[in-house]
Parts: C-alpha cells; sequence; structure tokens
C-alpha cells in the first residue's frame, strides 16, 4: 500500500520526554512531506499550542494540516484557516462544571487562548505548561466561561479519574465524546467529535483513500483515530489497550519512532 497521510498524536508519541521532535524524526517527517505525503498533528492540545511545531516542521510550506482539541478544529497550515470546527455550548461547559463539582475534579476549559479554571492543582499546572498558555484563575467559572469552547477537561488523580470517567459516560456518555489521555486528563467534546472523525472527514476532504492513511498514537484518545486510519500504528511506549488495536509497533517516542515508522511504511526501507 502506497500510504499518503500520517496523523500522529503528540505527547509521548510524536515528542520525546522532552516535549520535543528529535532531529531523526524530524528529518524523516520532511522527507516524507517532500515526498508528497501529508503530515497531520493531531492531539488533545489547543490549536495555539500546536503552532511552534507546525512551524518547526513547515506544515505550512507543504500543505499539511493541525487535528487539534481531540478532533474538533481541523485547521488547514498553508492557508491558516480551520476547514472544521465543532464546540461546546456554554450551557455544556456549565453542566460540566456542576459535574466536576459535584464528584470532586478539577476542570478547565479555553477561553480568548486562555487555559479557564477556577481551582489551582499539579494537573492543571501540566496543561499550562504544555500549551504555554496563559491561565485565568477565576473567581467564577461559570462567569467567565459565556461562551462556547471546544472542549472541557476533568482533571484529578488517575486511579479515581477512571471511576469519574465510568460514571460520566454514564451519565451523559449518549451526549458528549468523553476520553482519557493523560492518566489525569478527561476530555470532553461534543458528541460525535474524535480523532477517528476528524481523520476521516480530513481523508474525504483531500480525496484520499482511508486505506492511504496512518494513525500513530499511545494512548485511550488515540483509539478513534487509530480504528479510523487504514493502518493503525503505536510507539514502544504505548499503553497495552493501545498496542492490542495496532498493526505496527514502532520504536518508543525517545528512540526515534516516528523515523523508523516512516523507514518501514513510507519508504519500505
Amino acid at each position: 500500500m502506497s500510504y499518503k497521510i500520517i496523523f500522529t498524536d503528540l505527547d509521548d508519541t510524536l515528542l520525546n520526554s522532552e516535549k520535543k521532535i528529535s532531529s531523526v524524526d524530524k528529518e524523516a517527517i520532511m522527507r516524507a512531506q517532500e515526498a508528497g505525503v501529508k503530515f497531520v498533528l493531531a492531539s488533545g492540545r489547543p490549536t495555539f499550542a500546536m503552532y511552534d511545531l507546525a512551524k518547526e516542521l513547515e506544515l505550512d510550506k507543504y500543505g499539511s494540516f493541525i487535528l487539534s482539541f481531540n478532533g474538533s478544529i481541523i485547521t488547514d497550515c498553508r492557508s491558516g484557516e480551520n476547514i472544521f470546527e465543532a464546540s461546546l455550548t456554554k450551557e455544556d461547559l456549565h453542566l460540566m462544571y456542576d459535574f466536576a463539582k459535584e464528584n470532586n475534579t478539577h476542570i478547565l476549559t479555553y477561553i480568548d487562548d486562555e487555559v479557564v479554571s477556577e481551582t489551582e492543582s499539579e494537573y492543571i499546572d501540566v496543561e499550562v505548561t504544555l500549551t504555554k498558555m496563559p491561565h485565568n484563575l477565576t473567581k467564577s467559572f461559570k462567569e467567565t466561561v459565556n461562551k462556547p469552547a471546544v472542549k472541557c477537561m476533568l482533571l484529578e488523580e488517575p486511579t479515581y479519574l477512571k471511576e469519574v470517567e465510568a460514571k460520566l459516560k454514564a451519565t451523559y456518555g449518549d451526549k458528549y465524546s468523553i476520553a482519557i489521555s493523560k492518566p489525569f486528563f478527561l476530555e470532553v467534546t461534543k458528541l460525535g467529535v474524535d480523532k477517528g472523525v476528524a481523520l476521516r472527514k480530513l481523508v474525504e476532504t483531500l480525496g484520499l483513500k482511508i486505506e492511504e492513511s496512518i494513525a500513530v498514537g499511545d494512548s485511550y484518545n488515540d483509539l478513534p483515530m487509530l480504528k479510523a486510519a487504514g493502518l493503525a500504528a503505536c510507539v514502544e511506549n504505548a499503553n497495552e489497550d493501545i498496542k492490542k488495536v495496532c498493526s505496527f509497533i514502532s520504536k518508543s517516542n525517545n528512540d526515534g519512532g516516528m523515523a523508523y515508522l516512516i523507514d518501514k511504511l513510507i519508504f519500505n526501507k
């Protein structure tokens, strides 16, 4: 099969433990793009927090894409325009706030390129650091969050958050897309919106076949993307549940996993 587009998660997949793209991975990505393969950064991160990586990989030059907020937004890097966007309403966000308060978790969302929360925690600090966005620590979440946003996150200790995930899905699973990304991040987006739906939308928009797509991930929020792609791949350090659905397991994110995948699947080395 000749693959024409690669979708990759960022944290713990493309990015190494220093949150950077290694030189060997970058070189391979540039070779793939020069050969006509589209490259898509597919993450739960906000769009704003992915611009630097997109610039580093020259996605604008090669007409590649950003898939942000777990598939809620698809951005054409060449034009800078969003070709797809799906948001939660203000009422949705307030409902999730009430659920978070009732279940003793932190909650954050994104308004005007800021991370908005009413509380502080080590887990919120992780998101602020990852996104490099200002943290609006507000006295009233509901007053500040007065318009739609593409997603929100509930945050807490991983073992307890799995219990919260089960309860949230049982209560609102028919209304929202719900998935854990990092063990302490429980992400909520509009129903029917996930990385897999976005992958299919972009592949169709580009006039490609699903069979020509590769998805690479490591965690649960990558599952829809992995199941939707023509070929599901993961890094060696991926969650064991993720490995079970992948037909190609690459090297780890700290050992040139993307370069290894590109050499094997794109250039048949």
